[in-house]
């Protein structure tokens, strides 16, 4: 079994070498095939198997056992290339014949959960008021955050929006019926509930906004949101803009307008469980799509047990 073991280590050593020096990888890449190599190795000794022994069927119950250990899918997918890669090279040096990882998948890494903002921190964000010497920023900023927030808009849809209806609008608010009219995806048209804090925050906005010194001068004169230059604010200006607010306002994380969008439906739907009308008001094609934020809900309701409830908890640590 000692001569087994130095056998592998060999071999090893020298695919760690060809990678090292004739395909020339990052020694960070090297270290990372070294661990997945010294995992593989570890395997096989359990199973009483050189390397140059291991078949399709024993990766297969290795890759079952990491997963059942708690290994996720992307992890496991990277040591599965790293043996693939391996494996290749025992190969092409006549030490084994079919590649014992090449039809081997890892299991689906699940989706991330979208990340949302509790309750109080949504509203920490919306209520603080940056720039107090310029109320020209102020009441911009605070629309574009009521908007995100209180109607769930992408930021391409809120960059979209004129102050109007007309022919050439991609999306307007119409100030009078409190809607927001957008273009979704896909070229897909839906007006949403404009709430009575973003109605306020707007109709602020809407006063201050005609003074920006350039704005007839420009081509985005019907433009909501606006530059001091007068021109229509970019996506990408609404998220530094939108991370510089929330740093300031004590989050603890930077905050992007999606987030914005996110928490929308997770908390509206914390109030209502009407599943079908957050689809309709993000806009979703699928309810498959709308249904992550039940696992979110599910979290928060999970959070509350936890924190309320007088079983959540084993009194003096002990079950007995």
């Amino acid at each position: 079994m000692a001569q087994d073991q130095d056998q592998d280590a060999a071999l090893t050593d020298r695919y760690l070498r060809h990678v090292r020096v004739e395909k020339r990888l990052a020694s960070r890449t090297v270290t990372l095939y070294t661990l997945d190599l010294l995992k593989l190795a570890e395997f096989a000794s359990q199973a009483k198997l050189t390397l140059t022994q291991v078949q399709n069927h024993h990766v297969r119950r290795w890759v079952a056992q990491m997963h059942a250990g708690g290994r996720g899918g992307r992890g496991i997918a990277l040591i599965l290339s790293g043996w693939r890669g391996f494996y290749t090279w025992l190969g092409r040096e006549g030490m084994v014949g079919a590649n014992p990882v090449q039809d081997v998948r890892a299991p689906k890494a699940g989706k991330p959960l979208p990340k949302a903002l509790g309750v109080d921190q949504a509203m920490q964000l919306a209520d603080y008021k940056d720039s107090p010497d310029n109320p020209w920023l102020v009441a911009r900023d605070s629309a574009m955050v009521e908007l995100l927030y209180g109607s769930g808009l992408r930021v391409g849809e809120l960059v979209g929006l004129d102050i109007a209806a007309s022919a050439q609008a991609r999306g307007w608010v119409d100030v009078a019926s409190a809607e927001a009219h957008v273009l979704g995806k896909g070229g897909k048209r839906r007006t949403v509930p404009v709430g009575a804090q973003a109605l306020t925050a707007l109709q602020h906005w809407l006063l201050l906004r005609m003074t920006a010194p350039s704005l007839r001068q420009t081509a985005d004169q019907f433009a909501l949101f606006i530059g001091r230059n007068g021109t229509r604010l970019t996506a990408q200006s609404i998220w530094l803009r939108l991370r510089r607010r929330s740093l300031q306002a004590g989050l603890a994380a930077p905050v992007h307008p999606h987030m914005l969008r996110h928490s929308f439906a997770s908390h509206l739907l914390q109030s209502s469980s009407d599943l079908r009308a957050v689809q309709e008001l993000l806009g979703h094609a699928n309810i498959s799509t709308t249904q992550v934020y039940t696992r979110l809900d599910f979290q928060h309701l999970a959070r509350a047990y936890d924190a309320a409830h007088p079983r959540a908890k084993l009194k003096g640590g002990s079950q007995n």
